[in-house]
């Protein structure tokens, strides 16, 4: 019971830190958006930064959860198309309903984390099944960096989420997309390079 509260708590911190940003993260307003009494939040987090660490550990378990189980469902993409749409999808679930609060709560954790080196060692970027598949679609294209072009690849990605959010855009044409697929796969010598934005 109290591995379950504390998950609703850490769930309503992201919540009230996409919608109200890092200074309106209090006890009080976690316990009002998790509907429960005063004091409960302050009584499992007693500091604010307790809280915050929580809620990125929260955060990274469920962006994990989600990254594992899109990687093991889809097959290694076999065209550059493929990964486009992929990656696409991604981008998203990413700017759309609860992936669109993640993304935001996300973004606010990286800037703290420059001044709190214990919260950057919870964000660093993990394996999972879906960095494997663009890494291995990018070993069978032949690419000869394939990790470093993937992690390039990937946070370039997370770029065009950061700027659609902060702009107000909401949307990523496949074409910006596919441009990146292409620049990964540049120097390859395979077809999927050129036929990338196609």
């Amino acid at each position: 019971m109290t591995t379950d509260r504390r998950t609703a708590l850490a769930d309503a911190a992201i919540h009230v830190l996409a919608e109200e940003g890092m200074r309106g993260l209090t006890h009080r307003a976690v316990d009002r958006a998790a509907a429960l009494p005063p004091g409960t939040t302050s009584a499992y987090f007693r500091t604010r930064q307790a809280l915050l660490t929580a809620l990125v550990r929260r955060l990274v378990a469920l962006d994990q959860a989600e990254l594992q189980a899109a990687g093991e469902q889809a097959q290694v993409p076999r065209a550059a198309a493929e990964l486009t749409e992929g990656l696409a999808g991604f981008v998203e679930r990413r700017l759309t309903g609860e992936g669109r609060q993640r993304s935001l709560a996300r973004y606010a954790c990286a800037v703290e984390s420059v001044r709190h080196p214990e919260l950057r060692e919870i964000l660093v970027p993990r394996q999972n099944a879906a960095r494997d598949a663009v890494r291995a679609f990018l070993r069978a294209e032949g690419v000869a960096d394939a990790d470093g072009r993937t992690l390039t690849l990937l946070a370039c990605v997370d770029g065009l989420v950061f700027d659609r959010l902060v702009g107000g855009g909401g949307v990523v044409p496949r074409d910006e997309i596919a441009g990146l697929v292409a620049a990964a796969l540049r120097g390859s010598g395979g077809k999927a390079g050129a036929i990338a934005a196609g």
